[in-house]
């Protein structure tokens, strides 16, 4: 397998800036041991205008038979003889991504102590594989490479030149090019190679689903094709596929940064005649849930789903909250949610109150156990309608806190936004929408399942025709109520 990365520079930054970016010094060869083989780093050309860094893997084929994975899908081979003859040596698959991540991997983290303010920067980049399996054809790869930036030339390999009657290949001769991050282009080829391929060569354990969401941060949210980037590079394990998709759509709603577009969360009533400041609906929402938790008595308190952290601050500044956890799906939200605290600013008392952790909702989790009130603000519409009983029993069932704080918006309301087509939803991540009927239907049955007593409260101006823009449930637990199903199978049953 053989791959090049090339660049060009002026002046300013010269093109062995590469070496820094990657590593690897431009006048020495280098190779390293890999579980399959070797690999081989080399420069063929290193100059201020134009460099070149090469990687070449040698696969042995026994070596890889020995660790139990030939050929194909799963590891099975076609035949007797595909264990040891095969394309493994000479086509770009996922022994060559593992490579990548392991002699780069310094460089796919983006982390250059010597020259930190290169990995920020784009910079004019040229990738070229050879050969490269291609299960769907040179479309599949522009449908994959040209949302990411990318000018891709796919030229399909012929089965042999020698008689073109034959027809082509499954492989494709791949040229990348384009200006971006050599990071970003080496977590590009590290998810994308064995989509492409549809094999890996190792067993898919459900650690891969973080490998991909950390690879995939910050692109795979928004790819036209996730559904079938997740899909593959998962070997179509259907279990570790719905997880990933469901952890994507949550980062999707971290990235909304308030889960609704700016200009309806951060609207107002302009049918109210008053000279005052006009309160957002997003600031309306946040005070309307303190309320609900001060009226509870809490002091330990849940933000799940917590996104970018506006709740998280709003509670900080509240002394009688004690301590307080935000739980998000999403990596970057939470190191996002992070910079906008301060937290390393904070002082020590401070600091002991606030506490960011990575996790889904739609998980039993321990650390969820023992608090005053938990909250979902804005969080339910952004799950699939089948996930719900998932979610109900990690929060309701599992953690069970005395209070429990629920919004989501009424789509009754909707009519009422000028900037806002019929039939749309707020947001473009919003599975569904509720009525107020339908929301107190659901509420009324968590509560009945698991032993609360609900409210219902409105947020922002309640229209006397399609009632508030947000609907608020606010369940107590009853200590003498039923402790509800256990498992999310016998929450859907009820």
């Amino acid at each position: 397998m053989f791959l090049t990365i090339s660049t060009t520079g002026d002046a300013g930054a010269p093109a062995t800036d590469l070496g820094f970016l990657l590593h690897k010094h431009p006048d020495r060869a280098q190779r390293f041991s890999t579980s399959h083989g070797t690999a081989h780093i080399f420069y063929p050309e290193a100059t201020a205008e134009r460099c070149t860094a090469a990687l070449l893997l040698e696969v042995d084929p026994v070596a890889l038979v020995r660790r139990g994975r030939g050929k194909g899908r799963g590891g099975a081979p076609d035949s007797a003889l595909a264990q040891y003859v095969n394309d493994r040596p000479y086509a770009a698959s996922s022994l060559l991504a593992v490579a990548i991540g392991s002699v780069f991997s310094s460089a796919v983290k983006g982390q250059c102590a010597a020259r930190p303010e290169l990995p920020g920067r784009g910079r004019p980049l040229r990738i070229e594989l050879p050969v490269v399996p291609a299960r769907g054809g040179a479309g599949l790869v522009e449908r994959l490479f040209a949302p990411l930036g990318w000018k891709v030339t796919a030229r399909p390999v012929p089965l042999d030149e020698r008689f073109p009657e034959w027809g082509e290949s499954r492989y494709v001769a791949l040229t990348l090019e384009g200006e971006l991050r050599v990071a970003d282009a080496l977590r590009h080829l590290y998810v994308l190679l064995p989509v492409l391929d549809d094999a890996k060569h190792y067993w898919v354990a459900p650690d891969e689903v973080d490998k991909l969401l950390r690879s995939g941060e910050g692109w795979l949210e928004e790819h036209p094709e996730q559904k079938l980037i997740t899909s593959r590079y998962l070997a179509r394990r259907w279990s570790l596929t719905r997880d990933a998709l469901e952890r994507l759509a949550l980062a999707r709603l971290a990235e909304a940064d308030g889960a609704e577009p700016e200009e309806l969360d951060n609207a107002v009533d302009e049918s109210v005649d008053t000279e005052e400041k006009p309160v957002p609906l997003a600031v309306q929402r946040r005070e309307a849930v303190l309320g609900a938790l001060r009226a509870a008595g809490a002091a330990r308190v849940l933000d799940l789903g917590c996104g970018q952290g506006q709740l998280v601050g709003a509670l900080l500044k509240d002394a009688r909250f004690t301590e307080i956890v935000g739980l998000d799906v999403s990596a970057r939200a939470l190191k996002e949610a992070a910079r906008r605290l301060r937290l390393d600013r904070l002082s020590e008392r401070q600091s002991a109150r606030v506490r960011l952790v990575q996790g889904s909702l739609v998980y039993t989790d321990r650390r969820l156990a023992g608090y005053d009130a938990a909250v979902l603000s804005e969080v339910v519409e952004h799950l699939d309608l089948p996930r719900l009983p998932a979610l109900e029993h990690a929060v309701f069932g599992a953690a069970r806190p005395p209070t429990v704080v629920v919004t989501t918006p009424n789509v009754e309301y909707n009519v009422r936004w000028e900037t806002l087509p019929a039939g749309h939803a707020r947001h473009a991540d919003h599975r569904f929408e509720w009525t107020r009927r339908e929301f107190r239907a659901w509420a009324d049955g968590v509560a009945a399942r698991h032993g609360y007593a609900v409210e219902f409260l409105p947020v922002g101006p309640d229209d006397p025709e399609v009632g508030p823009p947000t609907q608020m449930a606010v369940f107590h637990r009853d200590p003498a109520g039923t402790t509800g199903p256990t498992t999310p199978k016998e929450a859907k049953a009820a």
